[in-house]
């Protein structure tokens, strides 16, 4: 099978479609022909880590696709049956073996395309907002970069599931105004104005109850300064920077704030498991009603992998860039 891998840890230039055997599903498994697979933050990160060793993996986390044979007693997810959800390596590739805990019937309302744009960042949208950030129903919550794949799915999420105020930040005007059709009450551009200065006054000084944090340490003190009483501040990303020079442990406590750090991607099989399995039950109904969608970027052939990764690292997209492939 054709799959994209890497000649050394590196830059765009590095990645190499390569021809491996189709992989082997073991006892829990399922293998999976692929149809269509996202391009996440974690690929590229993956393919620039010096640490890596050889043989290097073939990238990608996350696909939707067919179900081509079944090693589980689960026989909901026998040949044939439409799937998407996350791997821990291999998405890249015509063929991707999944634990079958893992998998995500797919509606037969959604698109493969619209599958293999909903695993990743639904998934970690979910898992910040509700298992670690608690959003309650009507709070107010603060969604940082809410033009990517993650943003975008995660003020769907808190104005479906909980009606939440939802504040947006974002750089560009027309991500701004998808934040708006998504369901954000306010959206604030960072590059023209303080969005702290924004929440404070739109709320009268009380703050939001809940932060998705994607930036780190430049936005430390304007996040901090937005935090409500009892906030749950969640860091999910440091495109910021990871070192704050000054922190006010006194206002942390003042505050009463929860400050939790958290990545996806390193969490247990059984985590990933059964955040899947909650997400199906709770989640997934809504994409049926259309009540939730999986907004995409743009859909470039296998063969586009390099430019596909480009335009992630630009930060041109809004919504999921998807890599479709030829079978």
């Amino acid at each position: 099978m054709k799959a994209w891998s890497i000649e050394k840890p590196g830059s765009r230039e590095v990645l190499k479609q390569i021809d491996v055997d189709k992989p082997e599903p073991q006892t829990g498994e399922l293998l999976i022909k692929v149809k269509a697979a996202g391009i996440n933050r974690t690929d590229t990160l993956t393919r620039q880590n010096a640490a890596l060793k050889k043989p290097y993996p073939i990238l990608g986390v996350e696909v939707s696709g067919v179900v081509d044979s079944n090693q589980s007693t689960d026989s909901k997810l026998n040949a044939g049956t439409r799937v998407c959800g996350l791997v821990n390596h291999g998405g890249y590739g015509e063929y991707v073996v999944m634990r079958a805990d893992r998998a995500m019937i797919l509606p037969d309302e959604l698109s493969f395309k619209e599958g293999a744009a909903i695993p990743e960042v639904f998934l970690t949208a979910y898992q910040t907002i509700y298992w670690l950030g608690e959003l309650k129903n009507e709070e107010k919550i603060l969604i940082h970069a809410a033009g990517s794949g993650v943003g975008t799915a995660a003020i769907q999420l808190a104005k479906q599931l909980s009606q939440a105020t939802i504040f947006a930040t974002a750089g560009k005007p027309e991500k701004q105004e998808m934040a708006r059709k998504l369901g954000a009450s306010v959206t604030i551009n960072y590059k023209e104005e303080s969005f702290d200065e924004r929440i404070n006054d739109v709320t009268k000084g009380t703050g939001v109850d809940v932060i998705l944090d994607f930036v780190g340490a430049s936005y430390w003190p304007m996040n901090l300064a937005s935090c409500a009483a009892d906030a749950r501040w969640v860091l999910i990303g440091m495109l910021g920077g990871s070192e704050v020079e000054r922190v006010s442990l006194s206002e942390l406590m003042r505050k009463r704030i929860a400050l939790k750090g958290t990545l996806l991607t390193p969490r247990s099989d059984e985590y990933k498991a059964s955040l899947s399995r909650e997400f199906m039950q709770i989640a997934m109904p809504l994409f049926k009603e259309k009540k939730l969608q999986p907004i995409i970027h743009t859909v470039l052939p296998f063969e586009k992998l390099p430019e596909a990764h480009r335009i992630m690292e630009n930060d041109e997209n809004i919504g999921k860039i998807i890599i479709k492939m030829n079978q």
